[in-house]
């Protein structure tokens, strides 16, 4: 009791924590603001987008150019547009408008090889294109590689280099090098020994059309076959590249 009134004082038991006081609502505060990004980041982002634009638009520019007929453009530029285009950029319409072959390719290859006493030793002929072709037939799901790597890479030889065999570009030398190291490869995979030259022989066997009853153009084919001997191409002594 306290003056003898009715307010009486509450003893807390010992140990017990004393009750929280009610200091009134709390004010709630805002969290510190974030700062703002550096200058320097936006103008470098700005600066990566503007150029990633800028080479999409000239790349497209590009290839439209190579692919476009002939103009006075893309005559002008023809070596700056292969040079971005060749060899990974590289289009054309077969998709859209296929050009189905019209002769077949028989290449084969042949080795030499120099012995420690000067000797030189010819191989005979190997058929690349037959070897191919077993890889392909009765093959649910034939390898890109067997059909086309090398009937590819010797299009694109005869293409660069014409009929007489000089390379007059750098696509040109890269196509030869492309071409004497499948040869080589394939040449090494199947047949034992060293070889330090190989040597492709291409004959070409166009596709006559269908021949009408009672005749034959077996004899019109074998006027038009086409033999092909390409030069002797150093390779390194164990015929890999």
């Amino acid at each position: 009791m306290e003056n003898g009134r009715g307010r009486a004082e509450v003893k807390e038991p010992p140990g017990a924590e004393p009750a929280p006081q009610d200091n009134g609502p709390e004010i709630a505060t805002a969290p510190p603001p974030r700062p703002a990004p550096a200058l320097g980041w936006r103008a470098a982002s700005g600066s990566a987008v503007v150029l990633c634009l800028a080479v999409t638009l000239i790349h497209v520019f590009l290839v439209f150019l190579h692919v476009s007929p002939a103009n006075v453009l893309s005559e002008r530029y023809d070596r700056q547009i292969d040079a971005w285009v060749m060899p990974v950029f590289e289009q054309n319409w077969r998709l859209f408008a296929p050009d189905p072959e019209s002769v077949n390719h028989q290449i084969s290859a042949r080795t030499r090889h120099t012995t420690a006493d000067g000797t030189v030793r010819t191989s005979g002929w190997f058929d690349l294109t037959a070897v191919d072709r077993s890889a392909v037939e009765h093959q649910v799901f034939p390898s890109h590689t067997a059909q086309n790597m090398l009937r590819r890479a010797w299009t694109s030889y005869r293409d660069t280099h014409g009929g007489d065999d000089r390379a007059h570009s750098e696509r040109a030398v890269m196509m030869r090098t492309y071409l004497r190291n499948i040869a080589a490869d394939r040449v090494a995979a199947h047949r034992p020994g060293a070889f330090d030259a190989i040597q492709l022989r291409v004959v070409t066997v166009p596709i006559g059309a269908p021949a009408a009853a009672g005749h034959s153009s077996a004899a019109a084919t074998r006027a038009a076959t086409e033999t092909r001997r390409l030069p002797w191409w150093e390779v390194a002594p164990d015929g890999r590249n």
